[in-house]
């Protein structure tokens, strides 16, 4: 068995701030970070559009109060609005502590950090690296974890999470160069694994996102929060689903319908092309459906919109959206400085997750804790996006709440001993799952039914929703459940079995779906990225709370939570 003070799983913005927060305070305290890619190969390296703080170096009228309003609008007013104040009046100090570490920020004209316009912000707030702001920022915290000596296992894949009596006490990891398995004792278990976009058939998301810490947490006991607010990212590039930064409506690219029209102005008439995203998304939706998308030959009745670029420039093109320029035309053929883009809704990420509280520490009712386990970043919800996330703010909650469950865990590792438990037990527990699939005899190839689960969520589950359509969709998911048995491997090598992975990868995306979906049922109005079309109004006097949804074999349970209020009352949210 091998020890650390603190191990975290997830080699993303979250995990290395936090994990660097740790050491800068206490240095003495030893650190693991665990992921299943390279660190730089974790899914927030593909950010692109920026991270939003207050600076006022382009709009001196803006305010953390302007910022945070903003947010809880967003939100549709489901975000808990402490969380919210802590986040948006941070910003401007990370920051300039990322720039401090070295990230390559765009600059205006006099030096300062450039700020652009992003979706449902009031303000030019959203600071950036070009089209790269993930990518710049992450690399330079991975470097400096490896200069402050934090211990990184990459490629090992976690497979489960040791919580025994309520409280955390270590994982249960596997290397898939060559199949060793590992048990990790720490006195706190930190998560900071990202989202479950691969849950749905079409997605920005790499084919890491398979909420494999969503999945783990939910089997060990711990309820997942809000799980049925789902972002579509308004602009995916179709047919492959890979984003298109809003970084390029931010800088002025048009939507049009096959009648060349801005359509926005029927939805969002203030904000047109840069309304919140889930307003944007229904409105894509709505013209495709209305039979006015268009198809690859320009003719009316096809699947997806144009993003259009062409008033802007190649000067502007090339300088600040290099990279969406780069993968519309890598992907699809797409010259974007002489044709416009085809888009569509792409599942993006997820509002809910593992509850928190503001220090990152793992909820496991709505009025107790989990002792040694704390989230952070995708993974996590500690409620800053509610029913709605704001562009740029993803970014910012990795790295402000990163480094603030860094500083509780520093704190709280203090008072903590190692945990006592039998590791045999988990030891193997874990190799009679691997040798369960090794031998497996199935008749089914692990693709196959992972694209039927990914086609059922993303039919029953989707941009608009309805009970019966939803029902329908948990009776199937129950039937491809039933299936998982019938699956079969056929790699049964120790060196690099990826199919291995993928298989335990799939039971992941199966609990996430499920959880997604009964939430989404139970929750009976529309909210932000919920959209219910039974149920067309927000209902506050029923659900302006959070869901919490318990997971077990037998079924599913939800309770609610209150949604913290501070600020900002509720009101109609209009753009």
């Amino acid at each position: 068995m091998l020890q650390h003070d603190v191990i975290i799983i997830g080699g993303g913005l979250a995990g290395c701030r936090a994990a660097l927060e740790i050491k800068r305070l206490t240095p003495n305290v030893d650190v693991a970070v665990i992921a299943k890619t390279h660190p730089i190969r974790s899914h927030s390296v593909a950010a692109q559009g920026g991270i939003a703080a207050t600076l006022q170096n382009v709009d001196p009228e803006d305010s953390w109060e302007a910022h945070a309003f903003d947010t809880v609008k967003g939100s549709d007013y489901l975000a808990d609005q402490d969380a919210v104040e802590y986040l948006t009046k941070e910003a401007p100090e990370v920051i300039i502590d990322l720039e401090h570490m070295g990230v390559l920020f765009s600059r205006l004209e006099d030096g300062r950090i450039a700020q652009r316009a992003f979706g449902g912000h009031s303000h030019k707030r959203t600071c950036y690296a070009a089209d790269k702001t993930g990518h710049a920022m992450l690399h330079e915290l991975v470097n400096n974890l490896r200069h402050n000596g934090v211990h990184i296992y990459d490629e090992w894949y976690v497979m489960d999470l040791i919580l025994e009596a309520g409280e955390a006490k270590g994982i249960v990891m596997y290397h898939i160069l060559d199949g060793q398995l590992e048990i990790i004792r720490a006195k706190v278990v930190m998560f900071g694994t990202g989202g479950y976009g691969r849950v749905f058939n079409t997605t920005s998301n790499d084919y890491a996102s398979t909420g494999d810490g969503l999945a783990m947490s939910a089997l060990a006991g711990v309820p997942l929060e809000d799980m049925e607010f789902v972002q579509f990212h308004p602009t995916g590039l179709y047919p492959v689903g890979v984003l298109i930064s809003e970084a390029v409506r931010g800088e002025g690219a048009y939507l049009r319908n096959v009648d060349g029209e801005r359509f926005m102005e029927r939805y969002a008439p203030k904000q047109m092309e840069l309304a919140p995203r889930d307003i944007t998304s229904r409105a894509i939706s709505l013209e495709i459906r209305a039979g006015r998308g268009i198809h690859p030959d320009g003719s009316a009745g096809g699947p997806f919109v144009h993003l259009d670029l062409r008033h802007m420039g190649k000067d502007k093109i090339m300088s600040r959206v290099p990279f969406c320029w780069e993968e519309a035309h890598r992907l699809v053929g797409v010259d974007a400085v002489n044709e416009p883009m085809p888009v569509r809704p792409t599942v993006h990420y997820c509002m809910g997750g593992i509850p928190v509280n503001t220090d990152g520490q793992v909820r496991r009712s709505a009025d107790s804790l989990v002792e040694g386990f704390f989230a952070a970043g995708e993974c996590a919800c500690v409620s800053v996006h509610g029913a709605n996330r704001l562009g740029s703010n993803s970014l910012l909650e990795c790295v402000v709440y990163g480094r603030r469950t860094g500083r509780s865990i520093s704190q709280y590792v203090q008072k903590r001993q190692f945990p006592e438990f039998d590791p045999q037990l988990y030891l193997n527990k874990a190799q009679e799952r691997i040798q369960k699939l090794l031998a497996q005899k199935g008749t089914i190839r692990i693709a196959k039914l992972r694209q039927k689960f990914q086609d059922c969520m993303s039919e029953h589950c989707g941009v608009f929703r309805t009970e019966e359509i939803m029902r329908e969709g948990l009776a199937k998911l129950q039937d491809l459940k039933q299936q998982y048995s019938q699956i079969y491997l056929d790699d049964k090598d120790n060196c690099w079995n990826t199919e291995l992975i993928e298989a335990m990868e799939l039971q992941s995306i199966m609990v996430v779906g499920e959880l997604i979906l009964t939430s989404a049922l139970n929750r009976q109005e529309s909210r932000g990225a919920h959209s219910r079309e039974d149920y067309p109004s927000r209902d506050d006097s029923n659900f302006l709370q959070h869901t919490l949804a318990y997971y077990s074999p037998a079924g599913i349970d939800i309770n609610y939570m209150p949604v913290v209020i501070t600020m900002f009352e509720p009101k109609e949210r209009k753009y």
